[in-house]
């Protein structure tokens, strides 16, 4: 970063004027800011998301906003790398929201990532006719039949069943949740 701002400062002014510059569109500052900052926030954002490719997607995302909101950081308010964290912070709590990635999974049909697996209806006919498990799929509503075993059998997360269903991630983890709970008692 001292090659972009000066050899004097310090790291904290560094940070203040480097979002300084990049409110000004100075991309060499936002690049100073990333090699300063990226490593850090990258194990932050491994803390608390636990998988790298979405900590690398909150790193990411995290400078997009940087880039985009720079013009508003007001070192008057507060120190820099707390803003910084602050963007990463709620960049990976979205993330773990589920907000802003049934978009990653909307066009998974089109994209022909699209399953050559048994869709949910085969799958429960190949279940044996005398078995407990069968008989309580068969008393869930379809819509969420299918979501607990494109779940539970195929592995989809609740982003990609809200996705590939075209129903909002609230309502599928509620269903999700009733089925088990009803799957539950229907077995006990």
């Amino acid at each position: 970063m001292k090659a972009v701002l000066g050899e004097a400062a310090s790291p904290a002014s560094d940070l203040n004027r480097a979002l300084s510059l990049c409110a000004g569109g100075d991309r060499s500052a936002l690049r100073a800011v990333y090699d300063s900052e990226a490593p850090r926030m990258l194990g932050v954002a491994m803390r608390l998301l636990r998988r790298r490719a979405l900590a690398e997607e909150a790193v990411h995302d995290t400078f997009l906003q940087i880039w985009r909101k720079a013009d508003s950081f007001d070192p008057m308010k507060g120190d820099a790398r707390s803003w910084l964290y602050a963007i990463l912070r709620n960049r990976a709590l979205n993330i773990l929201r589920g907000e802003n990635r049934t978009d990653l999974v909307e066009d998974f049909e089109p994209m022909g990532l699209v399953s050559e697996e048994e869709d949910a209806e085969t799958v429960m006919l190949r279940l044996s006719d005398t078995g407990r498990l069968k008989g309580c799929l068969q008393r869930l509503e379809p819509s969420r039949r299918q979501a607990i075993t494109l779940a539970y059998i195929h592995g989809l997360s609740h982003g990609e069943l809200a996705g590939r269903l075209g129903v909002p991630l609230g309502t599928i983890k509620s269903w999700i949740r009733r089925a088990l709970v009803s799957l539950r008692e229907c077995m006990a």
